[in-house]
């Protein structure tokens, strides 16, 4: 079992509430924006909120919750997108000791009724009718729920105009008695398996990992001289989103909104908003990658982008080992072939995403070292984070100048990492949750003797350096007795473009197998090209053996990264996607394995027992038999 840990930077300690850093930044820095907001008259244009601006609307806003009964210690559900009032809901609970309950405004019924009952909530905040509608069907079983207050229905400048008659005094009491160890949000987990469980974020736990990423990586996230900017599109109701609005409100980061994740919505958002750092999940950063090269085969430059996008790799990876000290960096050639690239194909890229995007973070999930290397090769550093709700977010980062591509960099300081034997990672210090509301029991599972069991599996190298291979419960074991991680797989499948998704299986099966969804634009896209070539007689089934042929390549793709007997010998290419609408991804984009397990059991069972008819002889049957990937369509 290993430690590995950093001395904390000089983080003054926190002394109050998470809603403290609005009030002293309008007092010290009053026209400092931190946030933007569209303008309804035009869409693409952005208006900012200086410091002043948002105390004051805060303050409002808690007069308003004061008026409505709401104390210190009632929870309020937050069951709204990614949008600007969610913002202020949230500093504004703050302020009055309330506590956050993030909820995703697409839950089900169900989700919605548990989440609302296990957390005791007095209030709820939904974004239109819809919300309104699921909340009512539930309300009559919460007794305890007072209020439903709608966004699109004016609830900022109702519950303003309600508390105009509470003095300013009393907004400032409540809100100098909010401790650091008091409770600041109750985030539930993801839910992959069984009902969610509530987490308990205190205001210093919340704060920490902020403060110490702004103290020690701060002056990275813009250009010298520039005001920092982010675009916050995850989940306010997943950690990770809301980290990222705590740390730019506790850096002065200037943060705007973009409640819709569709790649249009996206898309015009960067343009206009032009932020300068990005923050995503890697289905996010894969996607953007697949736009690039779509859009450039669509005009006729694909193979351009393809040797750029290797070029940037290969600069990338040895500019990575001049600054590890294993290497000169690029030599003269590469350095030219870069700079071409930088002129004709580079800085094009980089403006579809504004132009002045300096680095990123993706989080969530494990983002491929091919991709990272990627975009630092294209001007745009990317490094993979870690961090879980129970440790209200970040718990790694890549130490400047020694950033490592395929790993998650190395703990916080102040943030201590083990790995146990049994390759499970655990996590002591300040950011680790108060406990699972209401379970004891799980609280003590998880919490041993002051350590945090993740449940995730890595390794650490000679210099410290985390990687994740995947959770405990994820990892398959064949009927021959091999452990096989599923993660890596599915991550070298996802970087073909033609696949969304993709979900390994295989526990007490003969050899691992894999079920897989298509990119549908990019599906679209190639059978446009494929249609170019003529409308002749059979073109659809030499469509069809094309595709199959290309999936085959993904798959030996994936393989080529792992032994015989961990690789992909079956597999399915399903029609339906894994989306939280059919149950199959939780709101914050994660697999439910078990659940896909359930809902394709006759998919997984049938392509084994096609390749078992296929591989069939007498004798008894050995994994040799299972060579040759099998390519199921459905």
């Amino acid at each position: 079992m290993r430690d590995v840990a950093l001395a904390p930077p000089a983080v003054p300690p926190l002394t109050g509430g998470l809603a403290d850093r609005v009030f002293e930044t309008a007092d010290r820095n009053p026209m400092l924006p931190l946030l933007a907001r569209r303008t309804d008259a035009e869409p693409g244009r952005w208006q900012e909120v200086t410091a002043v601006e948002l105390r004051d609307e805060v303050v409002d806003l808690a007069k308003g919750l004061i008026a409505a009964g709401v104390s210190p210690g009632h929870r309020v559900a937050l069951m709204a997108r990614t949008r600007y009032e969610w913002t202020v809901f949230a500093h504004a609970l703050w302020t009055v000791g309330a506590e956050v309950v993030p909820v995703h405004p697409s839950s089900s019924r169900d989700q919605v009724e548990w989440i609302l009952r296990d957390a005791g909530c007095v209030a709820v905040v939904v974004e239109d009718e819809q919300g309104v509608m699921t909340v009512g069907t539930v309300c009559t079983g919460l007794p305890r729920l007072k209020h439903v207050w709608q966004l699109d229905a004016g609830a900022l400048p109702l519950l303003a105009e309600q508390g105009a008659v509470i003095p300013l005094t009393t907004v400032e009491s409540l809100r100098r008695i909010v401790l650091p160890d008091a409770t600041a949000a109750i985030a539930y987990t993801s839910g992959t398996e069984g009902r969610p469980v509530g987490c308990a974020l205190s205001h210093r736990g919340l704060a920490y990992p902020c403060d110490i990423l702004l103290a020690g990586w701060g002056h990275t996230a813009a250009p010298p001289g520039e005001q920092p900017s982010v675009l916050a599109f995850l989940p306010f109701s997943h950690v990770y989103g809301l980290m990222i609005q705590v740390m730019c409100l506790r850096g002065g980061v200037l943060m705007a909104h973009e409640p819709e994740m569709t790649e249009a919505a996206l898309a015009s958002a960067l343009r206009t908003f032009r932020p300068t750092y990005l923050y995503g999940v890697p289905s996010v950063f894969e996607k953007l990658y697949k736009t690039f090269l779509r859009t450039a085969q669509q005009t006729g430059r694909g193979a351009l982008f393809e040797r750029a996008a290797q070029t940037a790799r290969d600069f990338a990876e040895a500019e990575e080992r001049r600054r590890l000290g294993l290497g000169p960096g690029p030599g003269f050639d590469l350095r030219l072939q870069h700079s071409l690239y930088e002129r004709t194909v580079y800085r094009k890229l980089r403006a579809a995403l504004g132009g002045r995007v300096v680095r990123g973070t993706s989080g969530g999930s494990s983002l491929s070292r091919e991709l990272s290397l990627f975009y630092e090769g294209i001007g745009l550093y990317l490094h993979d984070g870690y961090g879980l709700t129970e440790t209200s977010g970040g718990i790694t980062m890549q130490p400047l100048g020694r950033e490592k591509s395929g790993t998650v960099g190395r703990p916080l300081p102040g943030t201590e990492v083990q790995v146990a034997d049994d390759g499970e990672i655990l996590v002591r210090g300040s950011s680790v949750f108060q406990g699972y509301i209401g379970d004891e029991a799980r609280t003590r599972a998880a919490l041993r003797g002051g350590w945090l069991a993740t449940g995730d599996i890595g390794r650490t190298d000679a210099e410290g350096y985390l990687t994740i291979t995947g959770r405990k419960k994820d990892v398959i074991v064949t009927s021959g007795g091999k452990s096989v991680a599923p993660a890596p797989l599915e991550q070298r499948l996802r970087m073909h473009p033609l696949v969304h998704q993709a979900v390994v299986v295989g526990d007490d099966r003969p050899c691992v197998g894999a079920l897989i969804t298509l990119d549908p634009e990019f599906l679209a896209h190639w059978r446009a090209a494929l249609a170019l070539q003529g409308e002749s007689p059979g073109r659809e089934a030499r469509e069809e053996n094309a595709l199959r042929e290309e999936i085959a390549r993904a798959v030996a793709s994936a393989n080529s990264a792992v032994s015989r007997a961990e690789s992909i010998r079956v597999y399915r290419v399903l029609h339906e996607p894994f989306a939280p609408d059919n149950g199959l991804l939780t709101p914050s984009m994660k697999l439910r394995r078990d659940a896909i397990a359930r809902h394709h059991a006759a998919e997984i069972d049938a392509m084994y027992e096609a390749r078992s008819r296929a591989v069939r002889r007498p004798g008894p049957q050995e994994p040799d038999d299972w060579d040759e990937p099998d390519d199921v369509f459905r």
